[in-house]
């Protein structure tokens, strides 16, 4: 099985909605209107789960700009 870590680019979110209606479970808001990814609190440290990956593909493939990000490896800490 593929190693899935999600995180959204903040910058390139246009506070659509869109990931939040794809997969409710996955994504939240900020007071702006900006996306995160909540099992981590958009840290990119979350090993998505079997059924997070199938949503978080709904909305990866979902996303406008995208400003959702997927990669095989945890994003190091800033």
């Amino acid at each position: 099985m593929t190693l899935y870590y999600g995180k959204v680019d903040q910058s390139a979110c246009i506070a659509c909605g869109r990931c939040q209606l794809l997969a409710p479970r996955l994504f939240s808001y900020d007071a702006e209107g900006i996306a995160s990814l909540i099992p981590d609190h958009n840290a990119g440290t979350h090993e998505l789960t079997a059924s997070e990956q199938i949503a978080f593909k709904l909305a990866y493939r979902g996303c406008p700009t995208g400003a959702i990000k997927r990669a095989n490896t945890p994003w190091p800490h800033d």
